[in-house]
């Protein structure tokens, strides 16, 4: 159950239905609809969409980090028959 707990959003629907149905901006404590214009929201939904996704980036990481475990290893086993 939630009490007490009242959000400013906005619904945004795009002319083109292509890829998403709708967008949701919820705006932050302090910020009413009338303080904030439409190019503003757009700017801000272009810059938040251009965001790299993180999940990309952890799983570039985790194959470099596995590629370098798996060569270190392959390393210390070569070494180990040679002497």
């Amino acid at each position: 159950m939630v009490k007490g707990v009242s959000k400013q959003v906005i619904l945004f629907r795009p002319p083109e239905e292509r890829f998403f149905e709708q967008a949701i901006f919820i705006l932050r404590e302090g910020v009413t609809r009338e303080s904030v214009t439409e190019e503003d929201l757009l700017r801000e939904a272009r810059i938040s969409a251009d965001l790299p996704r993180p999940r990309q980036k952890q799983r570039l990481q985790c194959a470099l980090w596995g590629a370098g475990g798996a060569c270190l290893t392959g390393a210390v086993w070569a070494l180990t028959l040679l002497l």
